[in-house]
């Protein structure tokens, strides 16, 4: 009797610790950006309250901005891998060759301008040629942003000319690349250093989204802002939403499946239209600022395609060097981009 006692008391702590542990489970994001920016107000925060929401208050998501946990943004990656973070927002091309077959989807003129339709392509083309690229962190998104604008101080450019001479900051290998068959001076940096590089003339402008102009300040830093003709980007950037492999495996089944009904496709498409959706917005208070907001023709926009099309000629050889097929990756991120073309929710 004594035995059985002790026996069922050793059960009953067991349960409780076992359900309080279940319980109670907080998962530590990290981004390099303002919480009030498009991406953590309209797919972070919403995301993270959904896996709060649908796992009865098991999981708590906590958001960190700002890199507030430690490290910068370009090592966000080893971050979430070595378990310094439970998880967070990644830009694989921060750290230049490490994922190069992702530049496919980051190429000129690639995507249309629409960041959800670009988005459910870049899971799409993740599935296919990334997954063992990102096998040792947990993936739940893939996406793109909206339309990459060229962003300035003073005149807007109208030509390709006016690109000579120019130092502008580039997100990307491919943008940067880019920008120097436009006789601009590329400078590679993380959105977080831009609007110091700005007020200090390091830079005279940059590409980036109409979504994170507001939080980089960029209706007082700039004067101009300057898209392409046509329905595709001037350039787009590739992220990965991720979370650490063994916090993922860890977590019971059913703590697993709320965060896999939260993932692929759909949240890619939800993170995509969370740009779109800053987009509107970034625009708009650019121009009721007084800022220029112009479009280049479409001649103009020609020359610079045939500019893209000489960058997007040499990443195809630079891959086939390094032992990738470069054209069957263009051909496959094309292809991604057309079935989703005109797709939006």
């Amino acid at each position: 009797m004594h035995l059985i006692k002790q026996a069922a008391i050793a059960a009953a702590f067991s349960l409780t610790a076992t359900s309080a542990l279940a319980q109670e489970v907080t998962l530590r994001f990290q981004h390099f950006v303002s919480p009030a920016s498009a991406n953590p107000t309209y797919f972070m925060q919403p995301w993270a309250d959904a896996i709060e929401e649908q796992s009865n208050g098991r999981i708590k998501v906590e958001l960190y901005p700002f890199m507030q946990l430690g490290g910068a943004a370009p090592s966000q990656y080893d971050l979430i891998r070595d378990g310094a973070i439970d998880g967070g927002w990644v830009i694989p091309g921060y750290q230049p060759n490490r994922f190069p077959e992702a530049e496919a989807m980051e190429l000129p003129f690639m995507t249309t301008k629409s960041g959800e339709e670009a988005s459910a392509a870049a899971w799409d083309f993740t599935q296919q040629f990334l997954m063992d690229d990102f096998a040792d962190v947990h993936l739940i998104a893939a996406h793109m942003h909206g339309p990459g604008i060229v962003h300035k101080r003073g005149e807007p450019v109208q030509t390709v000319e006016d690109f000579a001479g120019l130092k502008l900051r580039g997100p990307s290998r491919p943008a940067t690349l880019l920008l120097q068959e436009l006789g601009a001076t590329p400078i590679g940096m993380p959105v977080p250093q831009f609007p110091e590089a700005l007020s200090k003339g390091v830079v005279d402008g940059g590409v980036i989204t109409w979504e994170m102009s507001p939080s980089l300040k960029l209706n007082e830093l700039t004067d101009s802002h300057t898209d392409v003709a046509g329905d595709r980007a001037l350039y787009n950037l590739y992220f990965i939403w991720a979370m650490n492999k063994d916090v993922y495996e860890s977590l019971p089944a059913d703590l697993k499946a709320v965060i896999d009904a939260n993932s692929g496709m759909m949240a890619s498409r939800w993170a995509g239209h969370a740009h779109d959706t800053g987009d509107v917005g970034g625009r708009a208070l650019m121009a009721a600022d007084g800022n220029e907001i112009a479009q280049l023709s479409e001649a103009e926009t020609a020359r610079i395609k045939a500019l893209g099309e000489t960058v997007t000629a040499n990443w195809i050889a630079e891959m086939d060097a390094k032992g990738f097929d470069g054209a069957a990756l263009v051909a496959a991120a094309r292809k991604a981009v057309e079935a989703h073309a005109g797709q939006v929710n």
